[in-house]
């Protein structure tokens, strides 16, 4: 990557791989302004509200999809799937867009979480192996803005397009559909991981014999542990963020303009986040740091909810501090980390496992979130409160700090 012409295609094929992250935190948010329409429509129950949290692309769906993705990534290699998972990704968006009955969105909603999930190994190991070594946290950095642009894009639209009901939000369903068409050709052009292919042509020749049973290892088993449990923690709060609360500030009858931009004002906060904090400081600086900071920032603001309530400016106080917390929180390393603790041969394929791991957690944890909400909200939030410490706690002992270093002095150092 010295020349600027390398750079250059260094940072398209970051985008193209990123948009991933656009598709599945917009389907994800898509989901959840449509949730209020769809529960009057059809007359759901709040347990029927919480299965199709469960089985959407937030959830086990994407966690399945992560699983085998993951394993196909490291088989195959990352093109073979990312190319073509956005067809089947723009099929199972068919049926959100022309639902008529309730199996229709569990049905789109599983086949969607099940393309995005198979995406985001490939994408994410495909991003860390092409980034320069000392740019590698700015490169993973791109892809999480995508991952925030996806709701600011769905929640400002959905604003503007909600007062013409169900047929307004479908457009939501029906441009990530198109653009999930689009990248299907824009992909067909990148290349292939050299890092995979140098990894491939070593077991050709009978040099390596490394396969995804290697994972099994209790090197490997250390840190997908604390990768699933830091992140995972940390992410029974962001799926209750992403995908329910628009639905909670409809249940507890806000204004109306706050169910689309508050929301909206937290992710956009947080790209500003992850460019002006993540994106330039993590290559640099102590990484343990940055992710203590916003781990103590996340349990304060995640408590003002807790003890205070659901109230307008509460939650208007808390989605500021959250938004600047999760710029350069779990997530952001989570992405960072997965990727360095694992070497080439079972990268995709232990992204893939912590990434199940966690959003089939979630997927068990969102059948109780809206009962939970209804009844007793302030418990919910305490919970949540709980998650986060713990999450924080998780990652500030074990937080690694690679900045700086290559994958492959990354790989040496583990032995």
């Amino acid at each position: 990557m010295t020349t600027a012409t390398s750079e250059k295609e260094s940072w398209r094929d970051t985008i193209l791989a990123g948009l991933a992250n656009y598709i599945d935190a917009g389907s994800i948010v898509s989901g959840s302004v449509a949730l209020g329409m769809w529960k009057e429509i059809y007359g759901l129950s709040d347990n029927f509200v919480g299965l199709i949290g469960a089985f959407s692309a937030n959830a086990i769906s994407a966690g399945v999809g992560a699983l085998i993705g993951g394993v196909l990534c490291d088989k195959f290699g990352r093109k073979k799937i990312y190319q073509y998972d956005m067809l089947f990704y723009a099929f199972g968006m068919l049926f959100l867009i022309f639902a008529s009955a309730k199996w229709m969105l569990i049905l789109g909603y599983i086949l969607v979480g099940l393309a995005v999930g198979a995406d985001i190994p490939a994408s994410w190991s495909l991003i860390a192996e092409r980034a320069p070594d000392k740019k590698r946290g700015a490169h993973s950095g791109v892809a999480q803005m995508l991952w925030y642009l996806g709701p600011v894009a769905v929640l400002v639209a959905a604003y503007f397009l909600k007062p013409f009901g169900i047929s307004g939000v479908r457009w939501l369903f029906i441009h990530l559909a198109v653009l999930a068409l689009a990248l299907t050709f824009l992909r067909s052009r990148m290349a292939e991981s050299e890092r995979w292919e140098d990894v491939k042509a070593a077991h050709e020749a009978g040099a390596t014999t490394t396969n995804w049973r290697a994972l099994l290892q209790p090197r490997y088993l250390g840190s997908l542990f604390y990768l699933a449990s830091m992140y995972g923690l940390w992410n029974l709060w962001a799926g209750y963020n992403g995908f329910f609360t628009p639905y909670l500030i409809q249940q507890n009858h806000l204004p109306a303009w706050t169910e689309t931009l508050v929301p909206a004002g937290y992710f956009g906060i947080g790209m500003i986040s992850i460019y002006g904090i993540f994106m330039r400081l993590s290559d640099k600086v102590d990484q343990r740091l940055l992710f203590g900071i916003s781990a103590a920032m996340h349990v304060f603001g995640m408590a003002l909810l807790a003890i205070f309530g659901f109230k307008l400016e509460i939650v208007i106080i808390h989605i500021v501090i959250m938004g600047i917390a999760g710029g350069f929180g779990a997530q952001s390393f989570f992405q960072l980390w997965s990727a360095e603790l694992f070497p080439t041969a079972i990268r995709a394929t232990a992204q893939g496992a912590s990434f199940a791991i966690v959003r089939i957690g979630l997927g068990i944890w969102s059948l109780a979130v809206p009962s939970l909400a209804k009844d007793n909200f302030s418990l919910l939030a305490w919970i949540l409160t709980g998650f986060l410490a713990a999450s924080g706690a998780i990652g500030l002992i074990w937080a690694p700090s690679n900045q700086g270093k290559s994958l492959e002095q990354l790989e040496a150092e583990r032995g």
